[in-house]
């Protein structure tokens, strides 16, 4: 069913399970139906290990993983703090003792040991030394690991004018840079208590004292004097933990300039993405007064979930915030490239099968969609949605969609909407543009093809594409000829 205007380019990205990150193991926590960690006795027997047995452990162990991790021995100081206030010491333990109690309580996780999938590419910022006529573009990647925990991970590549495409080796040490606070929004709050059915009494208690943008001890502020009123209103425990967090989902990750975009790796903070940061869809903003780049990514708790804003201008820090509004409920939500009459737009699939368009003043929240297109052919009976943000051609927006059909079969097909009324659809594909073949359909989960973001470049497009959730694809076509199957001409 792909169409013969479709050229694979036989690159295969696969998941490489040697590339590692360090983070810190809790003994104990892995234990299902457990009530408390294992740390204060694991702590002891370190305790009670000699001198000799903490320097050769301690050997072994720089040994065994010194060149894996880059900055081992800060990594085991940093883990071996975290436990400091457990430990009732009454005299002073050696550096090698304090060094192997971080190590204790360290692992390595393989960020893609399952798999690696669902990319979405756009131009990159430094075009420096690209050969003529070529444009070198970021790829973010879908890592999956152990436990099905996703994380968001990067490449570089060029796509030169005759629209072959190369792309850059990966680099093996790890990092998940240092994180740190970012600024809150009061609009955020607001609508997550709404959202939330959160006592409208106590959120205006708490909110009312903050201007539009706070920051995360001028909460805490707020929720200390909302504690102290707990005998006058009603559930403020809860209250406070809810609002927390929300404010946790708000914060900043940075990277040494010295590291590789291939060795930076985007790990779940938040609670509420603890199980995974899922499908990236990052899109290039024609917009002065916004970030350059801006992504939306699905948050997974293991129960519920949600989608974060992830903006950058260098792809070295990175801001995250929460999405809020019912036209960003579901996954998938995709932000076009430039606003349209003075409006942010975005594609969403609130209601979890179609393709709808929601506009507003903000990129972080999203309130009312207009559904666009429904599941109606054989292929896409199941479900639909944006297979990443629309690409502005002269004769309307391109935009990728996903479907899904008999056997949970994807595909990828597109559709055109108008520059002007993106509510409008001219053309949709009654085929697919991209269909797995037979060597794709084993994997992860088989039977998938599946993109967060295409690439323009003068006429060609390039579309990155997770194969059965297990690895990476690239394929060309000419827009022109895509244009014309939808019945228009360029």
């Amino acid at each position: 069913m792909t169409l013969d205007i479709v050229r694979r380019t036989g690159h295969h990205l696969r998941p490489d399970p040697s590339r590692v990150l360090s983070r810190i193991f809790v003994a104990g926590q892995d234990n299902f139906g457990t009530r408390q960690t294992r740390g204060s006795i694991v702590l002891n027997r370190i305790m009670q290990l000699s001198e000799p047995e903490v320097e050769a452990t301690l050997a072994d162990v720089i040994g065994r993983f010194g060149d894996r991790h880059p900055g081992l021995s800060f990594t085991l100081d940093r883990h071996a703090q975290r436990f400091a206030r457990r430990m009732l010491i009454d005299h002073e333990i050696s550096e090698s003792r304090w060094k192997l109690i971080g190590a204790t309580f360290t692992s390595e996780v393989a960020v893609e040991g399952a798999s690696l999938s669902n990319p979405s590419a756009v131009v990159f910022h430094d075009q420096s030394a690209v050969p003529s006529g070529g444009v070198r573009f970021a790829m973010t990647v879908r890592c999956i690991g152990e436990g099905h925990r996703s994380s968001i991970g990067f490449r570089l590549g060029v796509l030169d004018a005759a629209g072959s495409v190369f792309i850059e080796p990966a680099r093996h040490q790890l990092t998940s840079g240092s994180y740190g606070e970012a600024p809150l929004h009061k609009r955020s709050f607001m609508h997550l208590a709404r959202d939330r059915d959160m006592h409208a009494e106590n959120a205006e208690f708490v909110l009312a004292d903050l201007g539009e943008q706070f920051n995360h001890s001028q909460l805490e502020v707020q929720l200390s004097r909302l504690l102290h009123n707990r005998e006058t209103l009603l559930n403020v425990e809860g209250t406070i933990k809810q609002f927390r967090d929300i404010a946790e989902r708000s914060y900043s990750v940075r990277f040494s300039p010295d590291s590789d975009i291939s060795e930076r790796v985007l790990w779940p903070l938040a609670a509420a993405e603890q199980n995974g940061m899922e499908d990236a869809r990052c899109v290039r903003l024609n917009d002065a007064n916004s970030p350059l780049f801006v992504a939306t990514y699905t948050a997974f708790d293991g129960r519920t979930i949600s989608q974060q804003l992830l903006t950058t201008d260098d792809f070295q820090t990175f801001i995250v915030h929460p999405i809020t509004g019912a036209a960003a409920g579901g996954k998938g939500l995709a932000i076009f490239p430039r606003k349209v009459h003075g409006k942010f737009v975005a594609l969403s699939r609130a209601d979890h099968e179609s393709n709808a368009i929601t506009f507003s003043d903000c990129l972080e929240h999203w309130e009312e969609s207009v559904t666009i297109q429904v599941p109606r052919r054989p292929w896409e009976i199941i479900q639909m949605g944006n297979s990443g943000s629309p690409i502005e051609t002269e004769a309307g927006w391109l935009v990728l969609t996903h479907a899904v059909g008999p056997m949970r079969t994807y595909y990828i097909s597109a559709l055109l909407l108008d520059l002007d009324d993106p509510t409008r659809v001219i053309a949709s594909l009654e085929e697919p543009l991209i269909s797995p073949l037979h060597e794709d359909r084993n994997g992860y989960v088989p039977n998938v093809v599946y993109s967060c973001g295409s690439l323009a470049h003068n006429d060609t497009l390039m579309v990155p594409f997770g194969i059965a959730d297990n690895s990476i694809g690239i394929a060309t076509t000419q827009i022109s000829a895509v244009l014309e199957r939808l019945g228009v001409r360029a």
